[in-house]
Order: structure tokens, then C-alpha cells, then sequence
């Protein structure tokens, strides 16, 4: 079965040591087909954060890297360098490439850089970003469970979450649940949780699914959510599942706490 790796917001700078030896461990084991790094890579986008971000992934070795920016992986201090050369780190040390994709016979995965160097946290997706993942969504095979990653999530489950969303989140869960688009995957507020789009937009025909992940290794954990990372399995055409791994210190390991079938729409197509 092919295993997807989401690793979301591990905040290089801030990583806890034996989190991240848990993890490679995790990895080791289940050998994913790709990692899927969903932004805030780093605490500064400094160098030597990322270059321990890229050393990571490396001893991880997986086939394949989806990785884009976060809003930390832009430089905050270094006012020059955020106008001029804002995703330098980021490109030395996982490509030029700010949207990768990537895909298999399970599985088709898009990304979205939703990061903007004029914007201090907050994410945008652009008119033009939303028609091109809606143009390849478009052209994914039956079989494909097809994902589309942002860093900044499109839906929240909390009121105090909602200045958190994305600029352009409506349009886009509309426009890419149209194209076929199964997964909306995210990260930013290291809050783990899945939720049913098509149960909070009326108007939405098909089923569509939020996935967020909650912060990978580093220190910066939330509301008594533990250092977390989400598997992507296909089970079949019909259903995708979803395990949530959380790190557990008494352990010293990630184990699995959840695991949710999310049935997806097939009509043909």
C-alpha cells in the first residue's frame, strides 16, 4: 500500500532531539512513497535551520519530497533579504520549485505556496494559483486520490481560528472541489484535526476533506496536542484513510491514536 509521510510545521531551530529520533524511526518503518512537508520548516529561515531541516529529510531518504514554505520560512529580521530574496534558504535547500507536485498510480498530490513576503503570517491563494491546481486536479485519473497542500489551513474548528485561514479559501475550496479534489491538506496552527468541507459548504456537489497536521518535532505544541504527524493511505478509489500518529514521551516513540476512512466521490471520473 502506498504510504503518504505528512510532515507539517517541525520549526527547525525549535526541534526537541529525541522527537526527531522518533520520527526518523517512524519513517524508517513505514517507508513512505513521499514526504509531504507542509510549510514552517523552519523557526527563521536561517541557514543552519535549514540546512538541519534538509539534513533531516535526507536521513529519511524517501523517493520523493513535496515540500513548500511557511510563513517562517521567509526572513522576518532581515528586511532585505524578505523584499529581495525571500525564499532563498528555502530553494538552496529543497529546490527552485515553490509548488511541487507530484504523483502515482494511488495517488496525485499538488501544492500551493501560500506564503507572501508582504504579508507578515497570513496566507493568500491567487485567482491563477486556484485555476492551475484546478486545471491538473482536473485531469487526475479515476484510481488517483488527489490532495492539493497549503501551509495555512482552508477551514478551522474553532472561532478563535479564523483569522488563521486562508486569504482566498472560500473560492478555492469551491473552485478545487469542482476539479476533483479529494484532500485539502495543511498545517500553521499545529492543531490536528480532519473536517468534512462538503458539511460546511451547502453548495459543494461532491465530498471534500480538510487534513490538518499538527507540529512535527518542535517545542512549539499547542492546547495539549503532542508532536504529531498524519499517514495517507489508498485504500481503495472509494476511500482514503487517515492516521494521526502522535509522539509519546513516555515511549519515546509515535504511535497511532486515530485512524479515519474518508470516503471520496467517484463518478465516473
Amino acid at each position: 500500500m502506498t504510504v503518504l509521510l505528512q510532515i507539517s510545521d517541525p520549526h527547525f531551530g525549535t526541534e526537541q532531539p529525541p522527537v526527531v529520533e522518533a520520527l526518523l524511526h517512524l519513517a524508517h518503518e513505514i517507508k513512505p512513497a513521499a514526504v509531504v512537508l507542509s510549510g514552517d520548516i523552519t523557526q527563521r529561515a536561517r541557514r543552519a535551520q535549514f540546512t538541519s531541516a534538509r539534513e533531516f529529510v535526507a536521513r529519511i531518504s524517501p523517493p520523493a519530497v513535496i515540500a513548500i514554505p511557511g510563513n517562517h520560512d521567509i526572513p522576518l529580521f532581515n528586511l532585505a533579504a524578505r523584499m529581495f530574496a525571500p525564499y532563498a534558504g528555502f530553494q538552496r535547500a529543497f529546490g527552485a520549485d515553490l509548488e511541487p507536485e507530484w504523483h502515482s498510480e494511488d495517488f496525485l498530490v499538488i501544492s500551493v505556496n501560500t506564503t507572501r513576503p508582504s504579508r507578515h503570517k497570513d496566507g493568500e491563494v491567487s485567482p491563477e494559483q486556484i485555476r492551475r491546481v484546478s486545471k491538473r486536479l482536473a485531469s487526475a485519473s479515476v484510481r488517483q486520490i488527489r490532495i492539493v497542500v497549503t501551509h495555512q489551513p482552508v477551514h478551522v474548528l474553532r472561532d478563535t481560528e479564523v483569522h488563521n485561514r486562508l486569504h482566498g479559501h472560500a473560492e478555492a475550496i469551491q473552485a478545487w472541489s469542482r476539479a476533483g479534489a479529494d484532500v485539502i491538506m495543511g498545517g500553521h496552527i499545529h492543531l490536528p484535526y480532519i473536517a468534512p468541507l462538503h458539511e460546511h459548504y451547502d453548495d459543494l456537489q461532491r465530498r471534500c476533506w480538510v487534513v490538518q497536521a499538527g507540529t512535527a518535532v518542535s517545542t512549539r505544541v499547542r492546547r495539549r496536542h503532542p508532536n504529531s504527524v498524519n499517514l495517507i493511505k489508498r485504500e481503495d478509489a472509494h476511500i482514503c484513510l487517515v492516521e494521526r500518529w502522535d509522539y509519546s514521551a513516555e515511549r519515546n516513540k509515535f504511535h497511532c491514536v486515530k485512524v479515519e476512512r474518508l470516503n471520496v466521490d467517484r463518478a465516473g471520473r
